[in-house]
């Protein structure tokens, strides 16, 4: 899952966005192996592609961003989902 599309830090915003529809699956994977205690410099290369060793401050950075995304999605942003569901 490294096609290396991704920002260094996700958007920072009330609402859903481009990018976190286009990113929704590694969000969702980040999130789980967080949640299974899972080492972030393994998390941060194989879903970024980023090597913590050579770039720590940078794969650090971004494993934290997107993490903090990932779970303000599964506490709140969800609910755009269900909204947009219901419009449909």
């Amino acid at each position: 899952m490294t096609d290396n599309a991704f920002l260094d830090a996700p958007p920072d915003c009330p609402e859903l966005t481009p990018y976190d529809r286009k990113n929704m699956k590694r969000y969702f994977r980040l999130h789980d192996s967080a949640a299974d205690g899972a080492c972030w410099r393994e998390a941060v290369s194989i879903l970024f592609g980023l090597d913590a060793d050579s770039e720590p401050e940078r794969a650090r950075h971004v494993y934290d961003t997107h993490l903090a995304r990932a779970r303000w999605l599964t506490e709140q942003g969800y609910r755009h989902l269900v909204r947009e569901g219901y419009r449909k």
